[in-house]
């Protein structure tokens, strides 16, 4: 009986978190991240301020929660975007490449807190969620280059020639990803994936309409660009 009440009270905690976490988030979406404050949130589920305490040690916490769902939620949809079509490496990477900017459009206020919007330092720990749900995210693309590199070696620069503060990180990055690939294909992994990242953050924050009405054709000619870095043609 005591440990049906133990478990009956973590189901109760755990729904008021979740319930703490969509309300942040429907402020998110309705006014923008400066809406989700704890007292915001505490008045819209009618509580005390306090009382979001005894569920999340503060707003950076919650944040950071509400972040990891958004990554979770992400990595689904380019998980569901790379399985839908065929599995050869010419489909799958651009397909993840299409399936990130098909969720970056449809939820333009999320991904500008997921990518484009400061990281308060309590959400840079190792151990915090925000952090780990990135580290996951980061690591689809990462383990998907992987998987094209086992099968088809592609060009990579010589890190040797680059300057020592690139190669440095190259190969701090490397290590802490325990990745198979050469720091020199992490390096082609990494030039790939900041383009992307880069264009599509420039496009959430409207940076690039003084050229471009319409940034989808702007996108995937990126797709194609990083495609040949990897030595794989988008189909």
């Amino acid at each position: 009986m005591e440990r049906t009440g133990i478990d009956r009270r973590r189901r109760q905690h755990e729904a008021t978190r979740d319930e703490i976490r969509q309300t942040a988030r429907a402020l998110l979406i309705e006014a923008g991240p400066q809406a989700m404050s704890v007292s915001a949130v505490a008045r819209r589920m009618g509580l005390s301020g306090p009382a979001i305490y005894r569920y999340y040690a503060g707003h950076d916490e919650l944040v950071g929660a509400v972040i990891a769902e958004l990554f979770a939620e992400l990595g689904a949809a380019i998980v569901q975007a790379r399985d839908a079509g065929p599995a050869s490496p010419e489909a799958r990477l651009p397909a993840m490449a299409r399936g990130l900017r098909a969720w970056a459009t449809s939820r333009p206020v999320e991904f500008r807190l997921l990518f484009a919007a400061p990281i308060a330092e309590a959400n840079r720990t190792p151990e915090s969620e925000r952090q780990q749900a990135g580290e996951h995210f980061d690591e689809l693309f990462l383990r998907e280059v992987e998987a094209l590199w086992a099968e088809r070696p592609f060009p990579v620069p010589d890190l040797g020639e680059a300057a020592p503060g690139l190669r440095a990180q190259v190969l701090a990055y490397t290590e802490r990803k325990g990745t198979a690939l050469p720091p020199a294909a992490v390096q082609v992994f990494l030039t790939c994936w900041t383009r992307l990242y880069g264009l599509l953050v420039m496009e959430a924050l409207d940076q690039l309409a003084f050229a471009y009405a319409d940034p989808e054709p702007v996108y995937e000619a990126c797709i194609a660009e990083v495609s040949g870095l990897l030595g794989i043609a988008p189909a």
